[in-house]
């Protein structure tokens, strides 16, 4: 099994290094962190590659009526 840094992780998904890490952290992505480094199996990769560009919407206030 090979194991893969965040560096390769964005690399192969097109993002920064610091989005994997946010994508770790918000338990969207699996990982293990050893020492320092975060390590990643690429099949994991798969459970965040299908995703929508941008910031999600806010949430539309019901109007007064």
């Amino acid at each position: 099994m090979k194991i893969i840094g965040t560096t390769e992780a964005g690399r192969r998904l097109g993002i920064s290094d610091a989005r994997v890490r946010a994508l770790i952290m918000s338990k969207r992505l699996r990982a293990v962190k050893v020492g320092g480094a975060w390590l990643i199996d690429p099949k994991d990769l798969d459970a965040v590659k299908v995703r929508k560009v941008g910031r999600p919407r806010k949430a539309r206030k019901a109007s007064k009526r």
